[in-house]
């Protein structure tokens, strides 16, 4: 048990049985009445944000989620297969725990698993991940149209926009968190 005292970005607490990060906080101080916690919560399952205000000194319960750097070995059937990079673990993971992550995960790829009492809670991959374009139509010099942008098909899957100079086979660095072209990998 700790106190409001404690709460620092980034910690999780275990609110009602749910699991919540601490996005940002504040202390306050009103100059009539007692001091309180103003948080900003974000869902650690559903990623919902919500305000919650707690008073001053109120316990609450703080969570340790264990985070494991993984290697993301193969997929089998609609799990993932993971592989714990220190100790060789094998974890497999539901698809809807890997979520949106799926769409930028290649075999070897290295992640970061967020684990609370065994269970995958969610996966961390980095800023931009490389990919192969397997499929873009050739882009007509002077056509902007389209704001100089044609859709390209990546080697997960998955559909982003690149440049109209980008071709089928070069690999480009793609955004995870919104899956927006950042630029020729090197």
């Amino acid at each position: 048990m700790a106190t409001t005292a404690d709460l620092k970005n980034g910690i999780t607490l275990d609110i009602e049985g749910q699991l919540w990060n601490v996005v940002e906080f504040q202390h306050v101080k009103p100059g009539k009445g007692p001091a309180f916690v103003r948080t900003k919560l974000k869902s650690v399952l559903t990623g919902k944000v919500i305000d919650r205000t707690f008073n001053s000194g109120v316990k609450i319960d703080i969570e340790i989620l264990e985070k494991r750097d993984m290697q993301f070995l193969y997929k089998e059937g609609e799990d993932f297969v993971f592989m714990d990079s220190k100790t060789f673990d094998q974890m497999t993971i539901s698809m809807a725990t890997v979520g949106e992550m799926a769409n930028y995960m290649l075999e070897n790829t290295d992640a970061v698993v967020a684990v609370h009492e065994g269970n995958p809670l969610y996966i961390e991959l980095a800023a931009s991940v490389p990919l192969r374009i397997t499929y873009t139509e050739p882009g007509i010099q002077g056509d902007r149209s389209s704001g100089g942008t044609k859709p390209a098909t990546v080697e997960t899957g998955i559909e982003i926009q690149v440049p109209l100079f980008i071709k089928a086979d070069e690999i480009v660095m793609v955004d995870t968190r919104d899956g927006s072209y950042q630029g020729r990998a090197n």
